[in-house]
């Protein structure tokens, strides 16, 4: 890992977005053109315009990747939904389908054999995420961040991500009067570290498994915060979080998981905050109708071609805070397509 900053307030002079663009959106092009080549997707559409239940029937389709590929559709202008029943639009019509005149399907042809195009036609099918990055030798995701060679790799990539994205959210997010942040997943303790750089009375917890702790550990001596932010080694899903925290941060973290997880994981938050308790959830938010934004439906892509999750709405994130108790707040953006939502046990 790079030279860190040790000055978690100081903010670029210029904005990144595109550069975050760029690599969130990656696989989105090969998600396209799994349905343009591969299912001639629009073309099927135009002719049967059908609910969810009746294009996973027809195409063999599980729920998840076909909730983000319709959305991604739906954020490129290529479909609309209709009280349940899903439409090619005119322009997917004159332009992705068969006996279009000015059908692009041959100009997408070309890159059929792209192994992330492929990866999309089974993970369509089998609900299961490729590997990391298209590699056929590497582990899942999930089992190679129990690598210490690969969990090094993807915590100093998420650590250089947050030092930029931790201080747009920890600036607006209202912690008066909260005293201690446990930060589920915190990976580097880049967020944890940011939030008591602008909260000067707030401790922290990053909660992590290993070997992803000592990476934290470390990273937090190097940032000067050892003495206010501490380090829990624990699995979130099978270890108790620490009792003593009144703000419980998932950061990045739900948008990995399928829908059964992420309720798990809020029902285990609430069960240990007190009473009066403070969730945040950090992440690239799809809209409550599911139309975009466009970039956010681009990672959804990504995050679903190598992980079990995808980013989630608005009102998903609000619905499933109620079913685990929670009492859910409104929406706010932050920077780089990501935004947060608080909820209150």
């Amino acid at each position: 890992m790079r030279d860190m900053p040790l000055d978690l307030t100081a903010v670029p002079s210029t904005d990144p977005i595109r550069a975050y663009r760029y690599r969130d959106g990656l696989y989105a092009a090969d998600f396209i053109t799994a349905a343009v080549v591969h299912l001639d997707f629009f073309t099927w559409l135009h002719a049967n315009p059908s609910t969810k239940d009746g294009i996973a029937a027809h195409f063999g389709f599980t729920e998840r990747p076909l909730d983000v590929l319709l959305t991604l559709c739906a954020a490129n202008g290529f479909v609309e939904n209709r009280d349940g029943t899903y439409h090619a639009t005119p322009t997917a019509v004159e332009h992705l389908t068969s006996a279009s005149p000015w059908n692009l399907k041959p100009y997408y042809a070309s890159l059929k054999d792209r192994p992330i195009v492929k990866d999309y036609l089974q993970v369509l099918k089998t609900d299961k995420p490729a590997n990391w990055g298209g590699d056929k030798a590497a582990l899942d995701w999930h089992k190679a961040m129990e690598t210490d060679e690969f969990s090094r790799s993807f915590t100093a990539a998420m650590d250089c991500r947050g030092i930029y994205l931790a201080q747009a959210m920890a600036k607006k997010v209202d912690l008066t009067g909260r005293k201690r942040l446990l930060d589920i997943g915190g990976g580097s303790g880049i967020y944890a570290c940011s939030f008591c750089a602008h909260h000067p009375h707030l401790q922290a917890t990053v909660l992590d498994q290993a070997p992803v702790d000592r990476i934290a550990q470390r990273c937090i001596d190097e940032r000067g915060f050892h003495d206010r932010v501490s380090v829990a080694t624990g699995n979130m899903f099978k270890d108790p979080l620490p009792a003593d925290c009144d703000v419980h941060l998932f950061s990045n973290v739900l948008h990995d998981w399928g829908i059964a997880e992420v309720k798990e994981l809020l029902a285990i938050s609430y069960k240990a905050l007190p009473a009066g308790g403070l969730l945040i959830i950090h992440d690239a938010f799809i809209n409550a109708d599911k139309t975009g934004p466009l970039p956010v439906a681009e990672y959804s892509s990504l995050l679903m071609h190598s992980t079990q999750g995808k980013c989630y709405s608005t009102q998903e994130y609000a619905d499933l805070c109620r079913e685990a108790g929670f009492k859910p707040g409104a929406y706010q953006d932050t920077a780089a397509d990501r935004g947060f939502m608080v909820a209150t046990k």
